[in-house]
């Protein structure tokens, strides 16, 4: 038996994120590690860097649960999102572990698993943050403006049968539905009820509205997840985190990318930011898609966003468990007051 074939099952999770955890271990030698747990990942934030680590799980269409699929996700995540942020994907380290058993990380031993080096962003330069101490300056959010409507102009046009594109939003609110009369309570069931019928409504009535996206060939490889939370400010801004794990949930018309950014500063208490989005694609695009088309993503974004809150009680142990069905409502309210700008 090969020492490759009898030492990699033995090196689990936890140990690894354990040895992450150390300042001990990084080259650079920083003064704390942060650790953080997501759905898919473990992240690891040094002075300097981050360091993403892939969760051995099989989950949602995705598969980690080997070495080789890690490693592959890894550079596929480091490819994308150099799109929109080259100079902050390093690029992807092995985590190593010699004869003698010590893990490093890029040492000389075999390849235990994979990770994604970034460079750490500034905090104080997040949108998300900004937006939330109401910090943040016309010159920033044009260059947000101007940068994303660049990208999406030179963007790879995505083909897509027409009624598959409609099937996405037929399979979005179905899904919707199901998770709330499975975890949700008695009003907020009423609610998707409710933002349900609209958005189904819409598509059945503005079905052409939305086939001629996919005859205009907007459809586009885009980012995929366009939360402020991912945005770095400045002249020439950052965008991280892009749904690398999934081609299709990253194949979107343009609008809708910048409907669902638009729908998530809303939520932070900004309305003007939208504006200038949509201003700066106009003009670089020559696209200008009608006010209802733009509420229907909103619509549809926060009806998304309000069941991946919901979902959130599924998890054993549930943390925080009265956070999940608040944050549901919240959005299913931003989801039914879209739906009021219909036009149907």
């Amino acid at each position: 038996m090969s020492f490759c074939a009898r030492v990699l099952p033995d090196v689990d999770i936890a140990r690894k994120v354990a040895f992450f955890a150390s300042p001990q271990v990084y080259a650079e030698r920083p003064t704390r590690v942060e650790t953080v747990e997501t759905h898919f990942s473990w992240v690891f934030l040094t002075d300097r860097y981050v360091y993403k680590l892939k969760k051995p799980l099989r989950s949602g269409g995705v598969d980690f649960t080997t070495v080789e699929a890690r490693r592959r996700n890894s550079e596929t995540e480091v490819r994308l999102n150099r799109r929109l942020a080259a100079d902050i994907y390093l690029g992807v380290v092995p985590l190593t572990l010699s004869s003698g058993r010590a893990l490093a990380i890029g040492g000389k031993g075999v390849a235990v698993d994979w990770l994604v080096k970034m460079v750490r962003l500034p905090t104080e330069r997040m949108l998300d943050g900004r937006l939330a101490h109401s910090d943040w300056h016309y010159a920033d959010i044009h260059a947000l403006a101007g940068f994303l409507a660049k990208f999406f102009a030179t963007a790879r046009r995505v083909p897509i049968q027409p009624m598959a594109y409609l099937d996405r939003f037929h399979a979005e609110y179905r899904a919707s539905r199901c998770a709330f009369h499975c975890n949700g309570n008695h009003p907020l069931q009423h609610a998707v009820d409710c933002v349900v019928r609209y958005i189904e409504t819409f598509v059945e009535r503005r079905c052409g509205l939305l086939l001629q996206r996919v005859e205009d060939r907007r459809i586009v490889e885009g980012h995929g997840d366009l939360r402020p939370e991912h945005i770095c400010l400045g002249s020439t801004p950052r965008i991280i985190d892009c749904l690398e794990f999934r081609p299709d949930l990253r194949s979107l018309d343009p609008v809708d990318e910048l409907a669902f950014l638009a729908m998530e500063c809303e939520t932070l208490g900004d309305r003007n930011i939208g504006t200038a989005l949509f201003h700066h694609y106009r003009q670089r695009t020559g696209d200008c898609p009608p006010p209802r088309l733009i509420a229907f993503y909103k619509a549809i974004g926060a009806l998304t966003r309000a069941r991946i809150a919901i979902l959130h009680l599924q998890e054993t142990p549930v943390r925080d468990p009265p956070k999940w069905p608040k944050r549901a409502a919240e959005y299913l309210e931003i989801a039914r007051c879209e739906c009021q700008h219909f036009d149907l």
